[in-house]
């Protein structure tokens, strides 16, 4: 078996780099889990503001602010970027058609428990749509090389809300 050497993508912030073992890796999918108002968004955009100050494309898909509220976020942060492109599109085959489309560097959904399916009855959130959007995700980050981060929100009891399917399909939970 030959090992294959990919380049992994810095996040500009070294505490991320060093726990993603060097940064985000092409084609795949990495989950953040974390309680309401931990930092999750902030971080995303964080990360945003230094890939897109790279030059880089960032696609920055959310399900809980308007794209006018991120981007106010993000001039109060002290960025403005025509690089980061913002949707609060929710269906997963729409989102994958937009990254196939804009071919961006990489991608940011906040937060994968307000993703569904056009095609099943079932609310954003429950275990259907988010094993079928998780698997969405990952069927397009693996053919397009792109790496996705999702959010996710955490229980009670300190573990991913949703099924633990979720936890085994994407690459890595932190």
């Amino acid at each position: 078996v030959e090992e294959e050497s990919l380049e992994r993508m810095g996040t500009g912030l070294k505490e991320l780099d060093l726990v993603l073992g060097g940064g985000l890796v092409p084609g795949s999918l990495t989950l953040i889990g974390g309680e309401p108002g931990v930092g999750k968004s902030t971080l995303v955009l964080e990360v945003s503001r230094y890939l897109t100050q790279a030059n880089k494309k960032v696609l920055y898909i959310s399900g809980e602010e308007s794209p006018s509220q991120i981007r106010m976020r993000a001039e109060r942060m002290g960025f403005r970027s025509s690089n980061l492109l913002l949707t609060s599109e929710t269906y997963a085959e729409n989102i994958s058609a937009m990254i196939e489309g804009a071919r961006p560097t990489a991608v940011f959904v906040d937060s994968i428990q307000t993703i569904a399916r056009e095609a099943l009855p079932n609310q954003a959130g429950t275990v259907t749509q988010l094993r079928e959007c998780t698997q969405i995700l990952l069927e397009t980050a693996k053919r397009s090389g792109i790496p996705i981060l999702m959010t996710g929100h955490i229980t009670k009891e300190g573990t991913i809300a949703g099924p633990k399917i979720l936890e085994h399909l994407v690459d890595t939970v932190l």
